[in-house]
């Protein structure tokens, strides 16, 4: 499966009681895609990659929690903790003009505005009110607020984000 074709939302983060439910933690804690779609695509933490589908799915707490067709015991459910959890883009409605997913700001490179080269985005937190973007050159990590005066620029096409770090000064 194409990662273009679907688009990682967050993780099976533990098994819930003893019918198979899990609960997913979703990158945006605000994001109620799964309340909206009917299958999902996993992956383990081995690499194995397929479809499920979900049948129920309600809030539990912060996170989500989920019933897939065939998983019907606590063991099952166990055995899933830890995967990423996608949807496919087909499934969801696209974004308005100037606007994008989350999920595509993951592996996208991240350049300061005179083009100097910051490393990767490797992952999202929502910790509180302004997502963050996590970014990584190997070496470092450095975190900047998803917000307009930290990240003026996204150029999907380009696979490129301008970011201003707390540190930066031009």
């Amino acid at each position: 499966m194409s990662p273009r074709t679907t688009l990682e939302v967050g993780y099976v983060s533990r098994a819930h009681g003893t019918r198979g439910e899990v609960v997913i933690r979703t990158f945006d804690p605000a994001s109620e895609v799964l309340l909206t779609v009917d299958r999902v695509w996993l992956r383990e933490k081995d690499g194995r990659t397929y479809e499920l589908a979900i049948e129920e799915c309600g809030q539990q707490n912060k996170d989500l929690r989920v019933a897939f067709e065939g998983s019907s015991s606590r063991e099952s459910a166990e055995k899933l903790v830890g995967s990423t959890v996608s949807v496919f883009r087909e499934d969801l409605e696209a974004p308005e003009a100037g606007e994008f997913f989350q999920g595509d700001l993951i592996g996208l490179e991240a350049r300061t505005p005179d083009g100097t080269r910051l490393g990767e985005i490797a992952e999202i937190w929502s910790s509180g009110p302004v997502p963050n973007l996590v970014i990584r050159d190997g070496k470092t990590e450095l975190m900047v607020p998803f917000a307009e005066e930290f990240v003026p620029k996204v150029d999907l096409e380009a696979r490129v984000v301008t970011v201003i770090p707390l540190e930066y000064s031009e």
